[in-house]
C-alpha cells in the first residue's frame, strides 16, 4: 500500500510541475503582450462607433463626404474632445480588407502574385487621433480628398518590405488594379497590431476615403465608416449622449452601431491568453494541492508505521533533529523524483504550447528553474510538518506499545 501511495504522490508532483510550468509560461506570455506597443496610444480614451450614409439618403459622393466631415466637426466641438478620426475599421476589431498592390517599375513573373496588404480608408487627422506616428512624409489634407489627388500612405513595415526604408518610400508609386492609375506615397506611418498583440502587425496601405479610378471603378467612397473620438470620458453614457446629438444634428436618420471604446478591442485581443492562463493556473493549483497533501500523507503514514524504530533510535541517543531530517529527506527524495519526471514530461509537452506563447521560449530556463525551486520549497514544508511528530514520540510508550 505504501508503494502505491508513493507512486501516486510522484505522479501528482510531476503533474503539478508540468501544469505550473505551463502556467508560468502563460504568465510570462501575458506580461510580454502587455509590453507590446500596439501602435496607438491610450485606448481607454478612444470612443468608437460606426455609421453608414446609404446612397438612397445622399446619392452624391462628395455631398456624403461633406456630411461625414460636418459630423466630425460637430463631435470635435464636444467638451473634452481633442481629436476625431474617420476610418473604415477600428484597430483590433477583426474587420479586414486585404489586397495586393503593384509597385511602379517592378515586373512580376507569370503566376506571381504580390503579397496581400491590409487596406484602410481614412481622412486627415486619423493618425494623430489614434496616436499613430508619422515616420516620414505627411498626412492627408482635405484638399487631397476633394481634389482626388492620386496619393496614398503606407505603414512602416510595408515601406521597409517594398522600398527597404521609410524615407525611400516617399515619392514612389503603387496601385491595385492593372487599369488603375499609380498613386504617389506621400507618407509612412507606424505599424499597428491590427490582428492582436500576439500576431505580427499587418503590412498596411491607407487610402483616402474617397477616390477616383480605384479597383476598376470610376469613383469610390467608403460609406460604412468608423468614428474614433479621443475624449477622457470615453465609455461613458454622457459622452455618447453628446455624440448622438452631434450626429443627429447633421442627419437624424443615422443609427450608431458597434459602440465601444478601443480599450474593449485591446482587452479582447488578450482574452484568449487570459483565459488559458486562468484555466492552467487553476489546474496547476489543484495539482499542487493534491501533491502537497499526498506528500504530507506519505510522511505522516511513515512516521506512524515506524514508531517502534523511532523509539529505539531515541532510546540509544538519536537526536530530535536527526529523526526529523530523516523523514524530511524521505519527502525530498520523493519530490526530487517527481520533479525530475515532471521536467522530462514538460520538456516534451511544452513544445506543443509554442504556438500560443509570445516573447518567451517553450524551454524558458527561468520558468523551469523558478517552478522547480518553488515546488521543492513547498514539498520541504509539507515534509517537515509531519516529520516533527517523530520528535514528539515517547520512546517508552513506543516500545511498550510494541
Amino acid at each position: 500500500w505504501s508503494s502505491d501511495v508513493c507512486s501516486s504522490d510522484l505522479v501528482q508532483v510531476a503533474l503539478a510541475l508540468v501544469l505550473l510550468i505551463c502556467s508560468g509560461l502563460m504568465i510570462r506570455t501575458f506580461y510580454a503582450l502587455t509590453k507590446v506597443n500596439p501602435g496607438f496610444t491610450n485606448p481607454g480614451q478612444l470612443q468608437t462607433f460606426h455609421i453608414n450614409i446609404p446612397d438612397v439618403q445622399v446619392k452624391d459622393d462628395e455631398a456624403t463626404l461633406r456630411m461625414y466631415q460636418e459630423i466630425q466637426n460637430r463631435i470635435a466641438a464636444i467638451p473634452g474632445t481633442t481629436a476625431v478620426a474617420i476610418d473604415t475599421s477600428v484597430p483590433m476589431s477583426n474587420s479586414q480588407s486585404n489586397d495586393p498592390v503593384l509597385v511602379e517599375g517592378r515586373s512580376y513573373a507569370e503566376g506571381e502574385f504580390p503579397a496581400l496588404r491590409r487596406f484602410k480608408n481614412v481622412v486627415p487627422g486619423t493618425f494623430a487621433t489614434l496616436g499613430i506616428p508619422i515616420i516620414a512624409g505627411r498626412d492627408y489634407t482635405w484638399d487631397d480628398l476633394y481634389q482626388y489627388h492620386p496619393v496614398t500612405i503606407v505603414s512602416e513595415n510595408t515601406a521597409r518590405e517594398l522600398f527597404h526604408d521609410p524615407q525611400s518610400a516617399i515619392g514612389k508609386r503603387i496601385r491595385v488594379g492593372t487599369t488603375d492609375p499609380f498613386r504617389e506615397i506621400i507618407g509612412v506611418v507606424g505599424d499597428v497590431y491590427d490582428d492582436g498583440l500576439n500576431e505580427k502587425a499587418p503590412t498596411s496601405v491607407y487610402w483616402p476615403l474617397i477616390m477616383k479610378k480605384f479597383e476598376g471603378q470610376d469613383k469610390v467612397l467608403r460609406r460604412y465608416v468608423a468614428y474614433i473620438v479621443r475624449n477622457p470620458h470615453a465609455g461613458s453614457e454622457t459622452l455618447m449622449k453628446d455624440v448622438r446629438a452631434a450626429v443627429w444634428a447633421v442627419n437624424p436618420n443615422l443609427p450608431l452601431a458597434d459602440v465601444h471604446t478601443l480599450q474593449y478591442f485591446y482587452d479582447r485581443s488578450l482574452a484568449r491568453t487570459q483565459f488559458t492562463l486562468i484555466m492552467v493556473g487553476v489546474a496547476g493549483s489543484m495539482a499542487l494541492l493534491l501533491g502537497v497533501v499526498g506528500l504530507y500523507g506519505v510522511i505522516a503514514y511513515s512516521v506512524s508505521q515506524r514508531k517502534r524504530e523511532i523509539g529505539i533510535r531515541m532510546a540509544i541517543g538519536a537526536q530530535t533533529k536527526e529523526l526529523t531530517n530523516m523523514f524530511v529527506r524521505h519527502g525530498l527524495v520523493l519530490t526530487g523524483i517527481g520533479v525530475a519526471c515532471g521536467l522530462v514530461a514538460a520538456l516534451i509537452l511544452m513544445r506543443f504550447m509554442a504556438s500560443i506563447l509570445f516573447g518567451v521560449s517553450a524551454m524558458d530556463p527561468i520558468t523551469y528553474i523558478a517552478v522547480s525551486v518553488g515546488l521543492a520549497a513547498t514539498a520541504l514544508l509539507a515534509s517537515y510538518l509531519p516529520s516533527r511528530r517523530a520528535a514528539a514520540v515517547d520512546p517508552v510508550d513506543a516500545l511498550r506499545a510494541e
